[in-house]
């Protein structure tokens, strides 16, 4: 695999090489390499800053946040029709397992998710 570099960055990656802008030049990478990896002339380095704990904690609680967003019409047809949902206590469980969820995941990595109520 050839890596395409431009400033210091793979711009692209491809089988063969081509001729380019003698802005750029080819290196040989490894299956590894990203485009937007830097190169400094000897090693490439990923172009990912890892995410704190804070932001791990955040993309959880977005995910989550879009789950429970996605049962709130449970509630309300529940509220609405004074009753009608026969499996209701399961997805208030399931709803509060949810919202439970930082207790035990601190990121996306390490959560395992409540099951859905059918």
């Amino acid at each position: 695999m050839k890596a395409l570099i431009l400033d210091g960055k793979v711009v692209d990656l491809k089988e063969t090489e081509f001729d380019v802008h003698s802005s750029m030049y080819w290196v040989d990478c490894n299956d590894t390499v990203e485009v937007g990896n830097n190169y400094d002339g000897s090693t490439f380095t990923t172009h990912i800053i890892p995410l704190t704990a804070e932001q791990k904690l955040e993309r959880l609680r977005v995910e989550r946040n879009k789950l429970l967003k996605a049962t709130d019409w449970v509630v309300i047809k529940e509220r609405e029709e004074g009753g009608s949902v026969s499996n209701f206590a399961d997805w208030k469980t399931y709803r509060q397992a949810l919202r439970d969820i930082t207790n035990s995941a601190t990121s996306l990595d390490d959560v395992t998710w409540p099951e859905k109520p059918e």
